[in-house]
């Protein structure tokens, strides 16, 4: 394996170290000896500064669904640059968007923008709030919702405490952090505090712990006959399990859904959709007192110009289900070689994952990670998990998080073929190292 350290990189971090915290813009950026800096990327691939070139499974977060630099957005964002950039007023493509998406998404009779998911999840709180008079929510543990501080607490897998410093108590109290169990939400639903369910439509970190089977149908009629306003979050699943996301393919319809990422064709932007009667506590025409609305939501940049002509030239190409279809061929065979791997090397684990995602669990399992409990699957240790994914950027693939990445419609066999290679000879040289550790003959799933 090559232990690249490219020296570019290490000098900007270097003079970013000076000039931000920790040298980043964000804390999971933050890797050692130095993060990576990226100076281009197209379709499947990155490069960076100093010309490594990375076959890329991380996608811009799973943002870029239809490759980096698709030609079609690309043009768009150049044409609408060359009009105006920003107004901070109302245009035709806002109207357009927002038709795109209550098209395709069955809980969207309205849709309002924001500037990002974690935006888009923090409103859908305060709508469902309103909506149902209660205060509290409930909160899947382990799942992600963005760094606001309501959904803070329960966001580290395991832990009922924040995950930041700096969230009051009194906000923490608001959220109940339960597993994902029915007869649990059940009990706590019976506490007519809560009245907001949020969860990650996949199962925790875009299904890296998948649900039971039923669990979703049941949330659902959990939350109806509770009075309830359930929330997907489907900043992931949304526009790549299908071209109206999960509640699309499953016929399983929240309240409200929380979009981003791939619905902005990769730019920064989110949205919040769902039922015209919640949805309408945004109208500033409903007004209290003539002043205000009762759910009060701005934001300088929602639905900008720019973002909006990336958003629907990618929506005619999302809207189709064709760009779905090559990612999730793609996911499928990175998931059949990866198992062949573990069963050719003896290296006990699973490989999973729906859709364009892909998951690796390494230990004792029966070849799939049903059996296992979210404390399990994520409970991999962290310098092997550490160990892993250096040594696959060191040979030029990055994954997402953890052992786990996401496809696009950009790669193709060749690049699929030529990752697995790589795959194969990390987990060959780690088994070799004991960084892996012996274990018995792995069982494909």
């Amino acid at each position: 394996m090559k232990n690249l350290q490219p020296a570019a990189s290490a000098e900007l971090y270097r003079r970013a170290q000076n000039v931000m915290p920790g040298g980043v813009s964000h804390e999971l950026r933050f890797r050692q000896p130095h993060p990576l800096y990226i100076e281009r990327a197209r379709g499947a691939e990155k490069w960076e500064v100093g010309g490594r070139r990375i076959i890329d499974f991380k996608m811009g977060s799973a943002s870029q669904l239809l490759g980096h630099c698709h030609p079609d957005v690309v043009a768009a964002l150049q044409r609408q640059a060359s009009e105006t950039i920003f107004t901070s007023d109302c245009h035709r493509m806002e109207v357009e968007w927002a038709e795109a998406i209550n098209s395709l998404y069955p809980s969207a009779e309205l849709t309002r923008f924001t500037s990002s998911g974690t935006e888009a999840t923090m409103l859908a709180l305060t709508l469902g709030r309103a909506f149902t008079g209660r205060s509290g929510i409930l909160r899947i543990d382990g799942h992600y919702h963005g760094w606001h501080d309501y959904l803070s607490k329960g966001a580290k897998a395991g832990s009922k405490k924040a995950v930041s410093l700096g969230v009051p108590k009194a906000i923490q109290s608001l959220a109940a952090v339960v597993p994902a169990s029915l007869e649990i939400i059940r009990e706590r639903l019976k506490d007519h505090r809560f009245g907001t369910i949020i969860l990650e439509a996949s199962g925790a970190n875009y299904g890296s712990v998948p649900f039971p089977p039923g669990f979703l149908e049941g949330v659902r009629t959990l939350a109806t006959e509770a009075g309830a306003v359930l929330v997907f979050d489907e900043i992931i699943t949304g526009f790549r399990w299908s071209p109206g996301g999960l509640q699309s393919r499953d016929g399983i319809v929240p309240d409200l859904t929380a979009l981003a990422k791939v619905l902005t064709g990769g730019l920064p932007g989110g949205a919040i959709a769902g039922r015209a009667n919640i949805m309408a506590l945004l109208d500033p025409e409903v007004c209290w007192n003539g002043l205000s609305p009762p759910v009060s939501h701005k934001g300088t940049f929602n639905a900008s110009h720019l973002v909006a002509a990336g958003a629907m030239a990618a929506m005619q190409h999302l809207k189709t289900g064709k760009p779905q279809a090559q990612a999730d061929a793609m996911a499928q065979k990175l998931r059949a070689g990866l198992r062949t791997i573990l069963s050719d090397l003896s290296i006990e684990g699973a490989v999973y994952g729906e859709s364009s995602t892909f998951h690796i669990y390494l230990g004792e399992c029966d070849g799939t990670v049903r059996a296992l409990s979210p404390k399990s699957i994520r409970g991999m240790p962290s310098a092997m998990v550490e160990a892993i994914r250096n040594a696959l950027l060191a040979d030029g693939v990055e994954l997402m998080s953890y052992l786990s990445g996401v496809t696009s419609a950009a790669h193709d066999d060749a690049l699929i073929d030529e990752a697995l290679g790589i795959f194969e000879m990390v987990f060959r040289e780690l088994k070799r190292a004991g960084v892996i550790g012996k274990t018995r003959r792995g069982r494909t799933q």
